[in-house]
């Protein structure tokens, strides 16, 4: 099966695809969502190389990991210290500038194999080894930049996993949070981010990506379906849904998905409704 006009990775067959999705969107709606098991499918539903045994080994190689953290070291500040020797110093991972150019930034299967990754990635490897070993950390994602909390509110300490770990001391956070929004940062942001939130960022970042590489409309698509998968999806995700569709030149099924989302906004915004609709009649003229 050739990809002449693609770089890798070359996503699965139909068949493979449709079954994970339905086994994303039914960890999706499970009561307690398994966060490294929906980034390995949404690695599987972008690298077609990447099978179940593959997919199991990755999560073995977390637990691999979380068995050579120490056994309850103390407070936040030695788990996240402990956590930051293991994988920052002695195994190397780590993000640079040049890792939010590559796919593989925003797959877990290809952080783990390469070390490498955006914030949000390698977060999750923070995350998921020092979870296994028991210690009390989460996610928060401030604007522009994720990072791995430890501790509850009044004893938090942060760790930077795209910075090797390092522990953000006084304002380190804030000057983060300026840098990327130029706003202040507000206590609201150090607060842990649920692990679908986590996933609907990490599908961010993979459309981001490709919408800069309009030759990779297929990446962008199979983001944008596998979010609509996650309970609480914005809407517009249908409109970008129809627009992708439309410029794949999958004109029928673009317009229906345009009509579609035309029909969830008209009652907050007729004139928007409208334009869309009109968006969509363009995509079936098309046709002839």
């Amino acid at each position: 099966m050739g990809h002449p006009y693609l770089p890798p990775p070359y996503p699965p067959p139909p068949e493979r695809s449709a079954e994970l999705r339905q086994r994303f969107a039914e960890e999706a709606r499970s009561e307690r969502p398994d966060l490294s098991g929906l980034c390995l499918l949404i690695g599987a539903d972008a690298d077609g190389s990447l099978d179940d045994r593959r997919m199991d080994e990755a999560q073995l190689e977390l637990d691999r990991l979380a068995g050579a953290l120490p056994y309850r070291p103390g407070g936040p500040r030695a788990w996240a210290e402990a956590v930051r020797r293991l994988l920052g110093a002695e195994h190397g991972f780590h993000g640079t500038p040049a890792d939010y150019q590559r796919l593989e930034s925003s797959l877990l299967h290809e952080v783990l194999r390469r070390r490498r990754g955006l914030p949000i990635l390698l977060s999750v490897v923070w995350m998921e080894v020092a979870r296994r070993a028991g210690a009390p950390v989460y996610g928060v994602a401030l604007p522009g930049h994720f990072v791995v909390g430890f501790g509850p509110a009044e004893e938090q300490v942060l760790a930077d996993p795209f910075d090797g770990g390092r522990l953000l001391a006084g304002t380190d956070a804030e000057l983060l949070v300026a840098g990327a929004t130029g706003a202040p940062l507000d206590a609201s942001m150090l607060e842990p981010a649920a692990p679908l939130e986590v996933v609907q960022r990490i599908l961010n970042n993979i459309r981001a990506w490709a919408a800069a590489r309009p030759e990779r409309s297929d990446v962008a698509l199979r983001a944008v379906e596998l979010a609509l998968l996650i309970p609480s999806h914005p809407a517009r995700l249908r409109y970008e849904r129809g627009q992708l569709l439309v410029q794949r030149g999958e004109f029928t099924a673009g317009a229906a998905e345009l009509d579609t989302y035309a029909e969830l906004i008209e009652v907050v915004d007729e004139p928007a409704a409208r334009k869309v609709r009109q968006q969509a009649h363009t995509a079936r003229a098309m046709l002839n």
